[in-house]
């Protein structure tokens, strides 16, 4: 029987290098890293997002993640060359067809699909047995608002959605939507699902005037008991 890797605790909405080095010293797994997000405060210039996903990976510690809407498949696939990045996460409505090709481009990536949850109710599933054919990695069980708006929503989802959600797809999974730490005793079932890899978050880890903050993300791993959280004797 094998056992399942410990979970990663990814932060999302990275923008300077003092944001990786935070991250990577209080104990992230993952960085994420907007390109292609129109009107996101984090969206970053092809630059930059290849800047700050070198400084992840000298870091020793964190994975760069793109996080994007992006729509074409091959400007996708040579923006995440050009920036040496293989973890690539599709936080909008991209259709199955969209992974098939990002596939063909990137044989070695590791795509991440969003799965949208809004009033209980996830909008791609009907799509879901589709995206895994067509070659996703991973899914992440995200909310969105009632009006539709999807990312750092701080909208959270219960634990009844998540694992009836779960039971619709054989991937592994990260969990999303307004997490905390102090939210860890929720999903307790969650956490002990088989295919639960970790979670992602954005607000938590920030202090109150909206800057990553040691403590937090120190706090988050903790809590969760991340890949990078080692318990004191």
């Amino acid at each position: 029987m094998t056992t399942a890797p410990a979970p990663v605790l990814k932060v999302c909405g990275a923008t300077a290098p003092h944001d990786v080095e935070v991250l990577a010293a209080a104990g992230a797994d993952r960085v994420g890293l907007w390109h292609g997000v129109p009107g996101g405060p984090a969206d970053l210039p092809e630059r930059e997002l290849a800047a700050l996903a070198a400084a992840a990976r000298a870091t020793g510690a964190l994975e760069p993640v793109l996080v994007t809407f992006l729509s074409d498949p091959e400007a996708l696939a040579a923006v995440a060359r050009r920036a040496g990045i293989a973890h690539i996460q599709l936080h909008a409505y991209q259709p199955p067809a969209f992974v098939k090709a990002l596939r063909a481009a990137l044989p070695g990536a590791h795509l991440i699909k969003v799965l949208h949850v809004r009033g209980g109710r996830c909008l791609e599933r009907p799509l879901i047995g589709a995206y895994e054919k067509a070659g996703t990695d991973l899914f992440l069980l995200d909310a969105t608002t009632e009006d539709g708006r999807v990312g750092s929503t701080g909208v959270r989802l219960t634990e009844s959605h998540v694992l009836d959600l779960a039971d619709r797809f054989t991937l592994p999974f990260w969990l999303a939507g307004g997490l905390t730490a102090d939210s860890r005793p929720e999903y307790d079932e969650v956490a002990r699902h088989p295919r639960y890899r970790g979670i992602d978050v954005d607000t938590a880890a920030r202090d109150g005037r909206g800057s990553f903050s040691a403590a937090a993300v120190a706090g988050l791993a903790r809590a969760w008991g991340t890949a990078r959280y080692v318990p004191h004797a």
